[in-house]
């Protein structure tokens, strides 16, 4: 009996049925603590872009887990930052609460960061994961910009519908599907090179949508040291089934001798635009007398006939030159099952002596012109945005001068809006390529991550 017991044997046997309770009930803390296992932390990403100031940028997928734990008990943080200036651990917002949490990166400097990122869980444990990030500089219109990660090189762009956009890359023969409305990783790509037998770049630089069939062609000229690459003188056909982020492409036919008809029916019209001189081993092809296409749309109700728009050369080749558009009557034919080009009567635009960069027509037979200059190295040169109704005999208006002082150059409309209606608006893609985004002095087509790289798809009014 405990009141028979001195008062320190009361105390000892006290303390002694104490542990046979908890040892009976499995009720141990310690052991409990230890039980935890150490958590586990994943990133979708470990390169990670994004820009001072911007709207929407890409975000991160964290994934955490802890043996022994509810994954809502794990926190997860920045806990480091090697370079704050660029983005530090307060520049880290991470939403959710189970297993999978989204992580965003607000940036206020350009440049690069390694963050810490860090999931605490039960016990005290903890484990780590770094997310290397990039941060470019603020631009102007961020509220209308996005990013499209993966390729800095755009060089065409093709609406596919339900808010998406197939865009080519002239430094690849790679075509990727993006959601037009948000920044980030595009949803599926396609690499078309070894369907069309090509082993190099296309150079894509153009490409325009019937129906189903998106037609796109290579810039058709000599690479950048004046030598013929065979692979450049490529059009092909791609076919849309689905639409939005369902969007499926697969290849049709191609044409690999467009240059060649090009050439020989100037040749055969008194060498009136020099393609033959253009296209001479040596000649680089932005050159105010190259050659050079990056524009293609079809004329106002055909389904045939595509207007080929070239960036060089000027007609006459001089300041003050102006555009040329050159029709092929037989295009669908021509891309669709190899037929000799069958080449109609060209086109000679004023777009105050600029050249094409892209245009593209709305079912109204309504045309924006993306306009800018011949030379290679001209991002800081001017760009506008012309209307037009293709008829030969009318001239283009210039609805905007488009913004220069941001990295890259204008390259692709994805689609024209009714431009009747007030406020309409046209989203606008940059080939950022040559971009220096981060001040180390890297071209963006340089960087060593597929993740860092993007080009600048903005949205700009015009309507009248």
């Amino acid at each position: 009996m405990l009141h028979q017991l001195s008062l320190h044997d009361r105390r000892a046997a006290i303390a002694a049925s104490g542990v046979l309770v908890l040892a009976t009930l499995g009720v141990d803390a310690p052991a409990h603590a230890a039980s935890y296992g150490t958590p586990t932390i994943g990133l979708s990403a470990s390169y990670l872009s994004g820009a001072v100031g911007a709207t929407g940028d890409p975000v991160v997928t964290v994934t955490v887990a802890q043996s022994g734990a509810d994954a809502a008990a794990l926190g997860v943080t920045a806990s480091a930052s090697s370079k704050p200036s660029v983005a530090g651990t307060g520049d880290v917002t991470v939403t959710g609460t189970g297993a999978t949490r989204q992580l965003a990166v607000a940036a206020h400097g350009r440049g690069y960061t390694d963050l810490t990122i860090k999931v605490t869980g039960l016990g005290g444990k903890a484990a780590t994961r770094t997310l290397h990030y990039a941060a470019s500089a603020a631009v102007q219109n961020a509220a209308d910009t996005r990013y499209l990660t993966g390729s800095s090189d755009a060089s065409a762009a093709v609406d596919a519908g339900g808010g998406y956009v197939v865009v080519a890359d002239d430094e690849s023969n790679t075509l990727r599907l993006y959601d037009r409305s948000a920044s980030g990783a595009p949803v599926r790509s396609w690499d078309v090179g070894s369907k069309l037998g090509v082993s190099k770049e296309i150079d894509i630089e153009a490409g325009a949508r019937v129906g189903n069939t998106i037609y796109w062609t290579g810039s058709l000229g000599n690479n950048k040291d004046g030598v013929y690459k065979a692979d450049r003188n490529t059009v092909f056909t791609t076919t849309v089934t689905g639409s939005g982020a369902a969007t499926q492409l697969t290849v049709g036919g191609s044409y690999k001798k467009l240059r060649d008809d090009l050439v020989a029916w100037d040749k055969a019209n008194g060498n009136r635009f020099g393609f033959a001189a253009g296209t001479a081993d040596g000649e680089a092809p932005k050159q105010i007398d190259g050659f050079n296409i990056e524009g293609l749309e079809f004329a106002p109700g055909s389904t045939s006939t595509a207007y080929l728009g070239f960036r060089a050369p000027l007609v006459p080749p001089k300041a003050g030159g102006k555009a040329l558009v050159v029709p092929v009557t037989n295009f669908d034919k021509v891309a669709g099952s190899g037929a000799k080009a069958v080449i109609g009567t060209p086109i000679e635009l004023d777009l105050d002596g600029l050249s094409i960069r892209d245009i593209r027509r709305n079912a109204a037979d309504q045309y924006l012109i993306v306009a800018g200059s011949w030379a290679a190295d001209d991002n800081s040169a001017p760009y506008a945005l012309y209307s037009w109704d293709g008829v030969a005999a009318h001239a283009p208006v210039k609805r905007a001068d488009l913004p220069t002082a941001d990295p890259g150059g204008w390259e692709a409309v994805v689609d024209v809006p009714d431009l009747t209606v007030p406020g309409a608006r046209a989203q606008l893609i940059t080939d950022a390529g040559s971009a220096d985004l981060y001040g180390d002095g890297t071209e963006a087509k340089d960087l060593d991550h597929a993740e860092w790289k993007k080009s600048r798809a903005t949205w700009f009014t015009v309507g009248s």
